[in-house]
């Protein structure tokens, strides 16, 4: 539910700091995004999010298809209802075969060995919070990604975490352009949300620990 301690801000009402971030936005979606017009609170975090937005877009080894796969793999196991739905919207637009996409909403994995390298080692990064193992990176690069890939991984993880952590705590309503994408989160999927699962970070942070022998 939207937080009334949050505001979705219009260029008018936002800090003057943070207004050419809302412009650039708005000239680039055709209307201003209430994702954008919450984070505006903080001119801080709308001018981080909108740089590593470009960023990973711009400079990414990454097509745009193999992009928005990394983007909604982290929405998804992030549980983000906004983002899965507006990345939904983008994957059409980058040419991602529909059911690639549908697959990504419901929390299975892809029929093209490629993509699912990519979405596969995306959610192990999540998963194990960067704590990947070294055949989980060569799973990677067998499949003709590279070790810059790896970090361009990051690079979308970390746009994303701030997006999905925004809508969590905001509750960001859906615009109506994308109310036909609404995402829910799929029953009994094959890939489990990590919004939805019963252990605790504490607990997977000591199995990993022990796993890896790490000590504290």
């Amino acid at each position: 539910m939207p937080s009334d301690r949050f505001p979705i801000h219009s260029i008018a009402s936002a800090p003057e700091a943070s207004r050419p971030a809302l412009e650039a936005a708005r000239k680039s979606f055709g209307f201003l995004p209430n994702l954008i017009g919450e984070m505006a609170e903080s001119p801080a975090l709308v001018h981080a999010y909108s740089a590593v937005q470009r960023e990973f877009t711009d400079r990414s080894s990454l097509t745009p298809a193999e992009q928005q796969v990394v983007l909604l793999t982290v929405s998804y196991l992030n549980g983000c209802r906004y983002c899965m739905a507006g990345h939904t919207a983008l994957a059409q637009a980058a040419g991602l075969e529909p059911s690639h996409i549908e697959a990504l909403r419901g929390g299975q994995p892809l029929s093209d060995p490629h993509l699912e390298a990519l979405r596969g080692f995306t959610a192990a990064m999540v998963r194990e919070r960067g704590w990947v193992r070294s055949d989980q990176i060569e799973a990677l690069l067998a499949h003709g990604f590279t070790t810059r890939t790896v970090l361009d991984v990051i690079a979308g993880i970390a746009y994303k975490t701030m997006s999905n952590y925004t809508n969590h705590v905001a509750g960001t309503p859906l615009d109506k352009p994308l109310s036909k994408l609404a995402w829910h989160p799929p029953q009994s999927p094959a890939i489990e949300p990590l919004a939805l699962q019963s252990e605790t970070v504490a607990q997977v942070d000591e199995q990993r620990r022990l796993r890896l022998g790490v000590t504290r």
